[in-house]
């Protein structure tokens, strides 16, 4: 079927010219059709746009808000890490610090001994400083943490040997009495001929406390010779007292004892001629002069 036509005539008045225009139907219905849905169709080409670009954007923020959220998690554990290695360091500062008269009684003892006590240990490792992503960021610092934690964790095994190794070292005067012999050679009080003095003699009053010089064990609270009642407290670390003569014990073979313990009382038993202390001080098995050690009375 032929398609529909229109005719459009225009005539000049001036010249009595005519000219006539033939119009299809059809292309003049799609053209304005066209025309008019033009703006529709770009509006719906800009809803589309904005809406693919609204759900990149909110997917995109999903992602970052899980980011923060392992981001903030990672944060806080850090956090939580460096809050415990600061009390770990303010712990150790405290506990580093010892007696001073038992410091300086210990730093007087042989480097054998004190070595016992100092542990070894790695130097602190810390891994490179790198410029990368957050999470590698993260990584490192988690490294250096562990190391600084493993570090500290060596440093608390060597704190706490120093502490106990002034704790052992004997630095108190055994018994409040006055030197009646020293350390070394001397007058054999019985036969009147040369004779070495193992260790100190303190007279005191019959009965009169005597206390441990340093923490340890009490290995023997016995009779013994001319030692006659003896306890012996060995330390650790090689070191190792006596105290003779004792009128009677206060401690028990296998007994823990703290420095300032009470482990006896003076006496005069055994190979003796007034009431007194027999003390002595062994390192590694060998004799030294008490009074190397000894501090405060």
């Amino acid at each position: 079927m032929a398609s529909t036509r229109y005719s459009i005539v225009v005539a000049d008045r001036t010249t009595g010219v005519v000219r006539r225009f033939t119009v299809p139907l059809r292309p003049v219905l799609a053209a304005v059709v066209l025309v008019l849905s033009l703006p529709i169709l770009i509006g719906l080409g800009a809803r589309w746009s904005a809406t693919s670009a609204i759900d990149e954007l909110a997917a995109s923020n999903v992602l970052l808000e899980m980011e923060n959220a392992s981001y903030r998690e990672a944060t806080e554990q850090l956090a939580t890490q460096i809050a415990t290695l600061q009390n770990a360091v303010d712990e150790l500062g405290v506990r580093a610090v010892v007696d001073p008269e038992a410091g300086r009684a210990m730093e007087k003892l042989p480097a054998a001994v004190r070595s016992r006590a100092m542990g070894g240990g790695t130097a602190l490792s810390v891994p490179p400083a790198t410029i990368g992503p957050l999470d590698q960021s993260f990584g490192a610092l988690r490294d250096v943490l562990g190391a600084i934690e493993s570090r500290l964790d060596t440093v608390r095994t060597g704190v706490e040997r120093r502490q106990a190794l002034a704790a052992a070292t004997p630095s108190i005067w055994p018994v409040a009495g006055w030197l009646s012999s020293a350390y070394g050679n001397r007058r054999d009080p019985f036969t009147g001929g040369p004779d070495f003095h193992p260790g100190l003699d303190i007279s005191a009053n019959h009965g009169e406390a005597v206390f441990a010089t340093g923490s340890g064990a009490v290995s023997t609270a016995s009779v013994n010779g001319a030692y006659g009642n003896l306890v012996v407290i060995d330390h650790g670390f090689g070191l190792t007292t006596r105290y003779g003569h004792l009128s009677r014990f206060n401690v028990m073979a296998g007994q823990q004892v703290s420095r300032g313990d009470v482990i006896g009382f003076v006496g005069s038993t055994g190979r003796s001629t007034s009431p007194h202390l027999h003390y002595e001080i062994l390192v590694n098995g060998r004799l030294t002069n008490p009074l190397k050690l000894l501090t405060a009375r």
